[in-house]
């Protein structure tokens, strides 16, 4: 294995400390944030030291490459992108807050998800539907390292999936704007240029992430090993229990313990050392 090390200031201390606990042959750079650690084994204090030391861990298997890869399916709301579009659009009338806590508790799994989006919804019923260009203009913004971890995943030829329960007035222009293979999410139903209250179809869940996960896995004739996912709400645990590598992305307490990796202190460019510890 290697232990691969990243973090916006890596001390030399602190690597050669984990050196010593994994065992490691040597010490690598890949990057200005990122350093593998040859030849490394799981051992007590390991991630202790990089939670105090604020730096993602976690151990790649020697002979895992980027290319083994075929698909990555993302969250869009808190993941690939800052925000929670549905909290920003109640921000347009005022109601942030009482909308912002439902949402919170959805991703905490409190709650069940199609309730919280219907409550949440609801909310918003009669809100002009150009309220939703104006936060796509005005407050949506990529989380750190997502346009350079996509076009690293694309020069690699993976394909690339948005699953999202938000809307496909956001999922469509990302897909556009950042070249996305497959994007699947909410419909909003609008009459007379407002929202309803209501999404027009199915609401896009946690069953509906997987489902579009296993569609477009089947499609492109995929393993399980050749897909990976990211996400970081309790309503992405379903997509991602059929990756063959899952990371939760800066998530929530009950999506961490349940992935293969956690991204807890760095952007979304973190990501591809996770998927091979290689700098080819």
């Amino acid at each position: 294995m290697h232990l691969v090390i990243q973090g916006a200031d890596v001390e030399t201390r602190d690597l050669k400390t984990l050196a010593k606990l994994s065992g490691a042959s040597a010490i690598d750079r890949l990057s200005g944030t990122a350093f593998r650690l040859r030849g490394a084994q799981p051992a007590a204090g390991i991630a202790e030291l990089c939670a105090g030391a604020q730096l993602d861990h976690g151990f790649v298997p020697e002979d895992r490459r980027l290319g083994d890869f075929r698909l990555l399916v993302m969250d869009m709301d808190s993941t690939l992108i800052t925000m929670e579009t549905i909290d920003e659009l109640a921000d347009m009338v005022g109601i942030k807050p009482e909308v912002a806590r439902i949402t919170e508790r959805a991703m905490r799994g409190e709650i069940e998800y199609d309730q919280s989006l219907r409550e949440r919804l609801a909310l918003l019923k009669g809100l002009d539907e150009s309220a939703l260009q104006r936060v796509y203009d005005e407050r949506l913004k990529f989380s750190p390292g997502a346009e350079r971890m996509l076009e690293t995943v694309r020069g690699a030829g993976i394909k690339t999936l948005l699953v999202s329960g938000g809307f496909t007035f956001m999922t469509d222009r990302l897909k556009s704007r950042v070249q996305l293979d497959y994007t699947h999410s909410n419909v909003l139903e609008i009459v007379d240029g407002k929202l309803t209250g209501h999404v027009a179809g199915g609401i896009v869940n946690a069953d509906a992430k997987r489902a579009a996960l296993l569609r477009v896995a089947g499609e492109l004739g995929l393993q399980r090993e050749q897909i990976a996912g990211i996400g970081d709400g309790a309503n992405d645990l379903k997509f991602m229990a059929e990756c063959g590598v899952s990371i939760a992305y800066h998530a929530k307490p009950v999506v961490g313990g349940q992935t293969t990796y956690a991204i807890n202190h760095g952007g979304l460019d973190a990501l591809p050392w996770l998927l091979s510890a290689e700098k080819d």
